[in-house]
């Protein structure tokens, strides 16, 4: 069965997520033994260098629902549809993969469908995120992350991607009926996922404790500092070494760093990345 990672990508006015797509595409291929085909769906233009690294580049099907949209969350249930793998790990563009994960797809083969529920700080510590997940806790949801997840071609996995389809063209009715606590004025792609979760009743399967699905979320307000800063890199420093690690604050990051703020891909980690990889092939 083919096995490949995608990656929604759609630039806005401030942010160039294509960019941040090839980075991950880059640390893909350098990073990853078995499995290191990567498709992206966008509509956005992809440069012939940044081609290169993709398996597929994929047009957003139907209608751009996401093309007014400040966060561009609302096509993400498309990627089962549209995915030319079949199995998928889907992943966010402001990523970087830094270890091999084959033990992911091992794991996961055995399911339809896996969400991401765990998380660290760049210490490597595991956090709990009681400051932006407060309509997850007070409303006795599941806690999954759809930054990252693995789902199967599948008629189940189907019918999950159908619900969440629904939830994100109705989540004011979703957020009223399943989520009223902590209510949420806008559409958020994690809660869609944890209301569909919870109107299919995958509570003990899309999620569970054992799952080795995890990454290092850099929200400042994770870190375990006294006060929050406004940017992370303001209070740490990040390197990227000849070998391919990367350093945050002297502890080297492991498996999967989601580092969010989106000035964190310069053009010299950029250059290191695109070393990193070539010289694996």
């Amino acid at each position: 069965m083919s096995k490949g990672f995608l990656v929604v990508a759609q630039n806005t006015p401030s942010v160039d997520y294509i960019k941040q797509a090839y980075a991950l595409a880059l640390s893909i291929k350098f990073s990853q033994n078995t499995y290191n085909k990567i498709s992206i769906m966008t509509n956005d233009l992809v440069s012939d260098e940044y081609s290169a690294v993709f398996d597929k580049i994929i047009a957003i099907p139907w209608n751009d629902a996401a093309v007014d949209s400040e966060w561009k969350v609302e096509n993400r249930w498309k990627v089962f549809h549209i995915t030319p793998y079949d199995e998928t790990i889907v992943l966010d563009a402001d990523m970087l993969l830094l270890e091999d994960i084959s033990k992911w797809w091992q794991y996961c083969s055995n399911y339809d469908l896996k969400f991401c529920s765990r998380i660290k700080n760049y210490k490597l510590e595991p956090v709990i995120d009681n400051v932006y997940r407060n309509a997850f806790s007070y409303n006795h949801l599941q806690n999954p992350y759809s930054a990252l997840h693995y789902f199967k071609k599948s008629d189940s996995a189907y019918t999950f991607y159908k619900v969440l389809e629904f939830v994100c063209y109705n989540w004011e009715w979703a957020w009223t009926t399943v989520a009223p606590a902590y209510y949420q004025k806008w559409l958020s792609i994690d809660l869609a996922v944890a209301v569909a979760i919870e109107l299919l009743g995958l509570q003990e399967t899309a999620v569970d404790r054992i799952s080795p699905l995890e990454f290092i979320h850099m929200k400042p307000a994770l870190q375990g500092w006294h006060e929050t800063p406004e940017k992370w890199q303001d209070v740490v420093p990040a390197m990227l070494n000849s070998k391919g690690d990367l350093v945050v604050g002297n502890i080297k990051q492991s498996k999967l760093f989601h580092y969010v703020e989106k000035d964190f891909i310069n053009d010299k980690l950029l250059t290191q990345l695109k070393e990193l990889a070539h010289g694996k092939t």
